[in-house]
This record gives C-alpha cells, structure tokens and sequence, in this order.
C-alpha cells in the first residue's frame, strides 16, 4: 500500500475533516475502505472513509455495533491493512509509526500480565525494546504517580480493582511518551461510577501527556465528555455520518459536574441525532447512554 504525507502546510486533504493548516496530523485516513472475505461471502466493513485528527486533539469513534470502528483503529495501529485507500500516522506509514513508537494502544480488556507485578507491567514496552533497568524502573516510576499508582508498584493486577488496572495499562501505553493513544472501548467492563472517576483520570493524563487520543466507544455521554470531536459513524459498511464538535472548554479543565451542564446535554442530543440520522430510528446494537 503507497502511502501519501499531506502537504508541507501539514492541510489534511478532505474538507471538513480537521485543522486547515498546521504540522502533520496525527492521524489522516483518505478514502479507506476495509473488505474481509468470508465463506459466506465478502463483508465490507468500511468504505471510502475520510478523517484527519490533529496532534493533541482527543477524537471519538461512536456508532452501531458492527460499523467499523476498531476495524479503523486496527488500521490505524498497524495491526491490519485496508483494502483500499491510505492511512498515515504523523505523516508516515502506521508501520513506521509503530516501529518509531508514535503511539500507545490500550483495550477494554487491560491486558496485564498476571505474574509481573504493576511496575513490571508498566516496563514492559521499555524491556522488550532495549531500555535499561534504571531508566525502565524511574519512567515506571513517574508514571505510576501520574496515574495515581506509585502505592501500588509492587502488587500484582489481581489485587487491584479493574478501575486501577485499566489505570495500570493507560500508564504501559504511555510508557514510550508516544505523541498518540489508540483506545478500544477500554472503559467498557467498569462500573458507572469508577468509568466515570477514569474518564476524568484520562483527561488530566491527556493534558499532562499532550498525546492526541483516538477513542472508540458506544456511550455517547463519554464521547462528549472526553472528546475535542464526536466522529459519528454509519452502520456498515462503516462510513463517517458527520462529526460533531463538541466546544465545551479545555478537556482538562472539564469537572464531573459538567455531565449536569445544559451544554453538555446538548452535545449529547446532537450526537445522538447524528446517529438516529433522517430516519429517527437508533443504529442497531448502539449505546444511547
């Protein structure tokens, strides 16, 4: 697959998908289709998707279930490849990218190793590319206090609550300082209370980190809490139904009881028009929370 950099103005190519100017984006998706074949015959998971998420910027994926979205984020974390079109991660190749450690991954499941203790877990990404011990165990170490953590370096995941080890994997991910965070659902197994406590976690994480976040979710109310853009998509084959800025002030300066605030409410009725589309009738499977 060719990939194509945008243009020395760092413009992403489509209208109305992101910043008209600045460095290189830090995602940019150009007419991305994704077809699997099955016995049963060809299923087309995405077709002709265009999208641009600036550096920094904090980008939902919501939709139906089915409709693609970590079909995208596979593709955009070099664990598959489309079908047709072309994706590039600041610039480069998603290969290059993950060769260069320009993003961390994180999954509904946190995915620690149960022998490792949390501070083993957060090393890993470091041991397993050739970082010394003592620059493994200070990084470890100063993540662990930014995720509220450093009590706990020395126990194991099954001693921790699943709200703490999804904190666990959030630090692994950002163990290389990766300028990206590709997450899949990774709140989805939490409770309303403790999702909601990580959510604001995640925030400060962000604002401290600087990292920009690609996010899939089937909670609206999450999407609008945490993102810059909701990036509604349709049911699949996945395309991009319409993108709702969300405005609602700096991600890190969002409090808990902004989930009461009018505006809030009105972001979650916009997304979730975008989603009913024309028809009035709810995607299949989707979270309308």
């Amino acid at each position: 697959m060719s990939i194509t950099t945008t243009n020395p103005e760092g413009a992403p190519s489509g209208a109305g998908t992101g910043p008209a100017a600045g460095p290189a984006p830090a995602v940019e998706v150009r007419s991305v289709s994704r077809r699997f074949t099955t016995r049963s015959g060809d299923v087309v998971a995405l077709s002709d998707v265009d999208l641009s998420v600036a550096a920094g910027e904090f980008v939902s994926l919501i939709g139906p279930s089915g409709c693609g979205k970590s079909t995208l984020l596979r593709l955009v974390a070099d664990l598959d490849t489309p079908t047709s079109g072309e994706v590039a991660v600041f610039g480069r190749p998603p290969r290059v990218a993950r060769q260069n450690h320009d993003f961390g991954i994180a999954f509904q499941q946190a995915g620690l190793l149960p022998w490792r203790s949390v501070r083993a877990n957060v090393e890993l990404p470091l041991e397993l590319h050739g970082t010394g011990r003592a620059a493994r165990r200070a990084r470890a170490t100063e993540l662990l206090e930014l995720v509220g953590l450093a009590d706990f370096a020395g126990h194991r995941p099954d001693q921790l609550s699943g709200g703490m080890q999804q904190r666990v994997a959030i630090a692994r991910a950002l163990a290389e300082s990766p300028s990206l965070l590709l997450m899949d659902e990774p709140f989805g197994a939490l409770d309303e209370m403790t999702r909601e406590h990580v959510q604001t976690e995640l925030l400060r994480l962000r604002a401290e980190s600087g990292a920009a976040v690609v996010f899939v979710t089937h909670s609206i109310p999450e999407a609008v809490y945490l993102s810059d853009r909701v990036v509604v998509m349709s049911a699949r084959p996945g395309r991009v139904r319409e993108i709702v800025p969300v405005a609602l002030g700096a991600a890190d300066q969002r409090a808990a009881d902004l989930r009461e605030d009018d505006a809030f409410f009105d972001r979650v009725r916009a997304v979730r028009e975008a989603l009913h589309g024309t028809d009035g009738a709810p995607g299949r499977g989707t979270d309308l929370r």
